[in-house]
């Protein structure tokens, strides 16, 4: 029976084994930790790889906030670090544009954001030894229950003239006027100063110094959508309208002369007879643009403050000059003679013409075909006032420096 002592050594060698093996594998392990002491953890006190940022990032509103205000809410800081990344974006993958402080601690949209949009928040900062914190996060702008939009012209695409503005109406009155224009865009090509002007609280008009170069390409960008106008009145309109100004046309009305002379591209090209306003009703003065046309339409005193002095349904090649009335147009029902020698008009600017506005060799019928929107009629030597600005897209009866004031 010698097989028992035998089965009993093997039993307790087998211990022995396993603990040696653990001892050498402990060993291994603290030694690659720079077992020589030469190491950047020598002495048990150096950093280690996986010791965190001191960076935390901290954005404002929290996640998941609903109803979030488009503007003065957004913010992101960092504190014990720098922000080095910010990505704020909209579903679409829309960015938004934002500043971040010269000393890194903080980033703000530079802009209004979108109402009714969710939007998703990157951050990254990092501390002093160059380790990286992040946050991620959502939320989503309030949906407005009040709303307002801009209604504009010129209309997008169009051919103009010279003195052509862009004049935008808006349906509510605006009481932050400085969020508004912000959000409101106007280039042009070849480059000039554009500045925006208010006529009221609903009423913003731009334009340059002088009248726009033949040629010019303008880019008019709406950024409304989120912008409080006024208390709990937002702006729910995003656009891009482009226009182009033609050639250059300035026709000017002498009341005195009794003739108008229209000047294109610096040349003179045609000298009319014109009547102008009869001494109770005289013309106004100053630079007046044409805003409509109308091959033929119907004119009433009654609409102008003028009672039942006049009704004439079918006035030809009309073009509006004015809000309050203002417009050169053809007249049938004056003699030929009158043209030329005698003002006669409610204040309107007449050319001969013939009942239907059918026959293209008549005066007004040239000067209309001859015209387009946003060409400009300087009215002179009338023994009346200059025109009101704002009656009509007549912003060029302003000097420069109080337009911009």
């Amino acid at each position: 029976m010698n097989l028992q002592p035998i089965r009993g050594r093997a039993r307790t060698g087998l211990p022995a084994l396993l603990l040696g093996a653990a001892l050498l594998f402990t060993t291994a392990c603290s030694g690659g930790g720079g077992g020589s002491g030469s190491g950047d953890n020598a002495g048990g006190g150096g950093k280690t790889g996986t010791e965190a940022s001191k960076a935390v990032v901290s954005v404002k509103p929290d996640d998941g906030a609903k109803e979030v205000a488009t503007s003065g809410v957004l913010k992101i800081t960092s504190t014990g670090g720098k922000l080095t990344t910010v990505t704020v974006a909209d579903t679409k993958g829309n960015a938004v544009e934002g500043k971040l402080a010269d000393d890194g601690s903080s980033w703000e949209p530079a802009r209004h954001l979108a109402s009714a949009t969710e939007y998703k928040v990157h951050a990254v900062a990092k501390d002093e030894g160059g380790r990286e914190s992040a946050k991620d996060t959502t939320f989503t702008t309030l949906t407005p229950t009040n709303t307002f939009v801009g209604h504009y012209t010129p209309e997008d695409g169009s051919t103009v003239g010279v003195g052509m503005p862009v004049s935008i109406n808006f349906t509510r009155g605006i009481t932050n006027p400085e969020a508004v224009e912000k959000a409101i865009t106007v280039t042009a090509e070849p480059p000039v100063q554009v500045e925006g002007h208010w006529f009221g609280n609903d009423r913003l008009d731009f334009r340059p110094e002088k009248y726009w170069a033949a040629g010019t390409k303008v880019t008019v960008k709406l950024a409304l959508d989120g912008v409080e106008g006024r208390p709990g009145v937002y702006g729910k309109q995003t656009r891009t309208v482009t226009f182009t100004v033609g050639r250059s046309q300035v026709s000017t009305v002498d009341a005195s002369e009794k003739e108008m002379q229209v000047v294109r591209d610096g040349q003179v090209i045609k000298t009319l007879p014109i009547t102008a306003g009869a001494p109770s009703t005289t013309t106004y003065n100053g630079q007046m643009v044409i805003s409509e046309k109308y091959k033929v339409t119907r004119m009433n005193g009654a609409t102008v403050g003028f009672g039942g002095e006049y009704d004439i349904s079918d006035v030809p090649h009309a073009m509006r000059l004015s809000q309050s009335g203002t417009f050169v147009h053809g007249n049938y029902w004056a003699s030929a003679g009158t043209f030329g020698s005698a003002n006669v008009s409610h204040g309107c600017v007449g050319l001969k013409d013939v009942r239907g506005a059918g026959d293209n060799d008549q005066p007004a019928a040239w000067f209309f075909n001859e015209s387009l929107i946003g060409d400009v009629v300087v009215v002179k030597n009338s023994k009346d006032k200059q025109i009101a600005p704002d009656n009509g897209l007549n912003g060029w009866n302003m000097d420069w420096a109080e337009w911009i004031k």
